[in-house]
């Protein structure tokens, strides 16, 4: 297998070049990263066939701590037993600087009832505490910005989001959490099924972890091993043979999972001059333009207005090639420019 063969597989296990349901998506892909709801959905739209149903999906913290939209059904698999979590003291069931344990535990119960009762946005669930005399103190810890009793709710598989741009909650379905090796192993054959041929920096940058740990996986699951352009790469086959080509042109969602799942200094897609295009310092992933499987670029859209930028001097045919993925991606644009 070749460099480019390599990267026609990943973009159909990836769904770019292989759509699939909206179910089928996450579940491959490990869920869709979703601190960002706009972006969320962008990475949905250029790899699902279908909308995303109202019911069913939830957004939670799940690989690296980090925001991920899912099906429900995974909740037992993400949500394992023994997950390895950093969590501040207002993100658990305990005392902390601003509010006692009985009062978290207090406002908790509050917080569930509300949402059983259909009170669902963040600000409707920040009145109904406040009604039962949670102080702007206490709110510091409850509804603290980066999680709070919220993110304590979710991690015990009780509270999730709801799957949509608005900050809404929704209970979560009676589960019983897989065991951690069992999860572990099955997120990881999903890892290498659809983001391989990866290499273990590859797998250890995705998933956080040491590549100790991927040694183990890779120990334990049916791979294929192949060195492709100086890389020891890993992936499970899948009886597929023939993939679609490399498309021309294709504009990526901000923290789309092509970009995060493979170590940024080593991937496939991501020429060095790029990087730092794309990967701020601030920790900010931008939306990618994919030309002929490179990143060449970001874009930027705001209402009808698409801002283009290049990270090196395109030619007028792959200008024409960006302009006509920016076409196809979107209807409502009135204003493409090339910053």
């Amino acid at each position: 297998m070749d460099g480019c063969m390599r990267k026609a597989r990943i973009l159909a296990g990836q769904h770019l070049t292989i759509p699939a349901a909206c179910r089928e998506v996450c579940r491959d892909l490990n869920g869709i990263q979703a601190q960002l709801a706009s972006a969320a959905a962008h990475a949905l739209r250029i790899r699902a066939t279908d909308r995303l149903p109202e019911s069913g999906f939830g957004k939670c913290w799940t690989l690296r701590g980090t925001m991920h939209l899912f099906a429900l059904e995974d909740l037992p698999l993400f949500l394992h037993k023994g997950r390895r979590r950093a969590l501040r003291a207002v993100d658990e069931m305990t005392g902390d600087e601003y509010v006692t344990l009985e009062r978290k535990r207090l406002f908790a119960s509050a917080i569930l009832e509300a949402v059983g009762k259909g009170v669902e946005s963040r600000d409707a669930l920040r009145a109904y505490c406040a009604e039962r005399g949670m102080t702007s103190q206490e709110a510091q810890s409850v509804f603290n910005s980066w999680g709070g009793t919220i993110r304590c709710l979710a991690e015990e598989g009780k509270l999730c989001y709801r799957p949509c741009q608005e900050k809404a909650f929704q209970l979560c379905p009676p589960f019983e959490p897989m065991e951690a090796e069992e999860a572990e192993l099955e997120m990881a054959r999903r890892y290498f099924t659809n983001y391989g041929p990866a290499t273990r920096k590859d797998a250890a940058y995705f998933f956080g972890a040491p590549q100790k740990r991927m040694r183990a996986w890779l120990d334990a699951l049916p791979v294929k091993a192949a060195c492709i352009e100086g890389h020891e790469c890993f992936w499970i086959e899948t009886g597929q043979t023939q993939y679609p080509d490399i498309p021309g042109c294709l504009l990526l969602a901000g923290f789309d999972q092509l970009m995060l799942g493979y170590e940024k200094k080593e991937s496939p897609f991501m020429p060095e001059e790029s990087l730092r295009g794309i990967f701020s310092l601030a920790g900010m992933v931008s939306p990618a333009i994919l030309l002929h499987g490179s990143v060449v670029g970001r874009w930027k859209k705001n209402g009808g207005r698409v801002e283009l930028t290049a990270f090196r001097t395109l030619r007028p045919a792959e200008r024409k090639r960006v302009l006509g993925a920016v076409e196809r991606t979107f209807d409502e644009v009135k204003t493409v420019v090339w910053m």
